[in-house]
């Protein structure tokens, strides 16, 4: 004989909950659907290059006597950089100096000796050919000075090359090559190279399919600024800067159906680097008084997107939409919303149309 023993209190409590539980509304986090001017972006990936970039080589031969400059250290136009020695250099400037005078003494005689024959001539004590003669070796003589003061000018040239300094503002890279070293003209190396930073450029490339949007906004800018383009750690996470654009390339990328674009960043803050691999995003229009909802709020059914809405009094409801453009987070509604309405942005898994949810947080729309 089967025995039937009563429920204990223990058991009525835990059979209550579960019931409890299968009843209660699931909760949700909700956003609203708001009205509002949105940015619309087209994003890139491309590559930090130096505003200016300028490898500091010798003009001169020579032995490289001094370093003017620290390794990192930011430089204007104008700065030492290095020198070389110039005492060969200037000893060929001395030398054409001396000749120069010399030259000069010898045409100051020249000319007495024309005004003798001059007046010579004019008592036919001289010739006629004798004073042409005198004067053609005036003029030889001053066309000798001519190529003196040319002599002169090459080799100051060459002694002002012994010191070299910085053509550009920058920052000064590694130090390619150390006092004491015989270099040349013709090395290739170079002594050091200076890139500028301040301002900066950003290469980065789009879908030639994009490039209607991007002429459209540069024509939309006129002569002010170019569109805004903002640049991101390579993972697209942390904003690192905001410039302009400056100018798309001047032919498409047949290999690759791309175009690339350069803009240019301010960067007085130096948080893009010469070489930096960074997410680029174009701002290319702006849609206005557009339906605008958290991204995660949309989701995806076997009959296209949908969102849930809740109403005042807690119950849900699937709503068909069409979206347009998504960034940032946020998605723009084209069709299905009108603005104003509270959205299921997590916790749908739970839900079904009709269900009474439980909007226990609020996120920002």
């Amino acid at each position: 004989m089967r025995r039937h023993w009563p429920l204990t209190a223990a058991v009525w409590l835990t059979l209550a909950s579960a019931s409890l539980a299968q009843t209660a509304p699931p909760p949700v986090s909700v956003a609203n659907a708001v009205r509002q001017d949105v940015p619309i972006f087209a994003s890139g990936v491309g590559t930090v290059q130096a505003y200016r970039s300028v490898l500091v080589r010798a003009r001169v031969d020579g032995t490289l006597e001094k370093i003017d400059f620290v390794e990192g250290q930011d430089v204007k136009p104008g700065d030492p950089i290095a020198d070389i020695d110039p005492r060969p250099y200037q000893a060929i400037l001395n030398q054409a100096l001396a000749k120069r005078a010399a030259d000069a003494a010898q045409l100051v005689n020249m000319k007495l000796d024309l005004a003798r024959y001059a007046s010579l001539a004019r008592t036919n004590f001289a010739s006629k050919q004798q004073l042409d003669t005198q004067q053609a070796m005036v003029n030889q003589q001053i066309a000798t000075l001519q190529g003196d003061d040319a002599a002169i000018a090459a080799a100051a040239l060459n002694v002002q090359f012994c010191h070299i300094e910085s053509p550009i503002e920058g920052v000064v890279g590694l130090r390619l090559v150390d006092i004491g070293n015989l270099i040349h003209a013709s090395d290739t190396a170079g002594i050091v190279a200076i890139t500028q930073v301040h301002p900066i450029s950003l290469v980065f490339t789009l879908p030639e399919s994009e490039f209607p949007r991007v002429r459209a906004a540069m024509l939309a800018a006129g002569s002010g600024p170019g569109p805004l383009v903002l640049a991101y750690t390579s993972e697209g996470g942390k904003l690192l800067s905001k410039g302009t654009l400056l100018t798309p390339s001047n032919s498409i990328d047949t290999t690759t159906g791309t175009i690339a674009l350069k803009a240019t960043f301010d960067n007085s803050d130096r948080a893009l680097w010469p070489g930096q691999f960074v997410a680029a995003r174009i701002q290319l229009s702006v849609a206005h008084n557009a339906v605008s909802v958290p991204a995660n709020a949309i989701q995806h059914g076997p009959d296209g997107l949908y969102v849930f809405t809740v109403t005042p009094d807690h119950v849900a409801h699937r709503r068909d939409v069409k979206t347009g453009y998504e960034g940032d987070g946020q998605a723009v509604v084209t069709q299905g919303l009108v603005g104003g309405e509270d959205v299921i942005v997590a916790g749908q898994v739970r839900v079904n149309d009709g269900d009474k949810v439980d909007p226990h947080t609020r996120e920002a729309g």
